[in-house]
């Protein structure tokens, strides 16, 4: 039987199409409710992008509560031997969040379909309406910290030579003209690179082949620890996995993004 060994983790949907009957294989679609009863790949479980979020504001980026995140993937059939093959519909933000959430609980195997659903569809290939079941109840779950920065974190990182901050927000929220929080602005020496121009609209969606030069010409290299942000930590789910996809050793969501930064009365802001 087919599995996914030695793929790397951007695959194609022909790397997929032979291999959804793989053991193992937990697929999970992130568009929405109405997208997925339309048709979806065979076998993918519905995941809500809402359930990845903490959804309280002032932050509603953060993570979710534990009990709801081992009911969550209680209900995907969780197990070490898992291999999670993820996507959706619009260029990886809510599938590259869920990949953030799988290092969080420390789960290392896994994949993201470049061009998501769009790419399947321009491909021709098959749709399903069947709706899995659950497959079971809550499991137990450790969260890591490593994928995550805090703002104490970041604060206490700013201004080290070895660090790139990369805002995904777009240019007039990083400029403060477009305020979204109690302060506009950015995070002192934040680089701005809006998520979806990293993202091939002649190749539905996917990740543009030229981001290892764009993000070296934005000082975002290989020997930093990239910590990225946008305002709840969905636009930046994307620039997470891109870096994560081109093999950056040292990469963090800052979950709490703009909504806590920029509503915290104790942190800088450039503008």
């Amino acid at each position: 039987m087919p599995d996914f060994s030695g793929l790397p983790l951007v695959i194609e949907s022909s790397d997929l199409i032979g291999r959804l009957d793989a053991e193992h294989l937990i697929l999970v679609d992130l568009t929405s409710a109405a997208r997925y009863a339309e048709g979806h790949i065979p076998g993918a479980h519905f995941v809500d992008p809402k359930r990845t979020q903490l959804g309280q504001p002032p932050a509603p980026g953060l993570l979710p509560h534990k009990a709801d995140l081992e009911k969550l993937f209680g209900e995907l059939g969780h197990t070490p031997d898992a291999t999670y093959v993820v996507y959706d519909d619009e260029g990886g933000g809510w599938a590259g969040r869920f990949i953030w959430m799988l290092d969080v609980i420390g789960h290392q195997k896994y994949h993201y379909l470049d061009g998501g659903l769009l790419a399947w569809l321009e491909e021709k290939l098959a749709l399903s309406t069947e709706v899995p079941a659950p497959a079971g109840g809550p499991v137990s779950l450790t969260l890591h910290d490593g994928p995550t920065a805090t703002r104490e974190y970041l604060q206490s990182r700013l201004g080290a030579a070895d660090l790139g901050i990369w805002d995904a927000r777009g240019p007039l929220e990083y400029s403060g003209e477009k305020v979204l929080a109690a302060k506009g602005g950015h995070i002192p020496g934040a680089v701005n690179f809006e998520w979806t121009a990293g993202m091939d609209k002649a190749r539905n969606l996917r990740i543009r082949r030229d981001m290892p030069q764009i993000l070296e010409g934005l000082g975002l290299t290989r020997d930093k620890e990239i910590i990225t942000h946008c305002q709840t930590h969905h636009r930046s789910g994307f620039t997470y996995l891109v870096a994560k996809a081109l093999g950056y050793p040292r990469v963090k969501g800052y979950a709490g993004s703009w909504g806590e930064w920029g509503n915290h009365p104790d942190t800088p802001v450039e503008i």
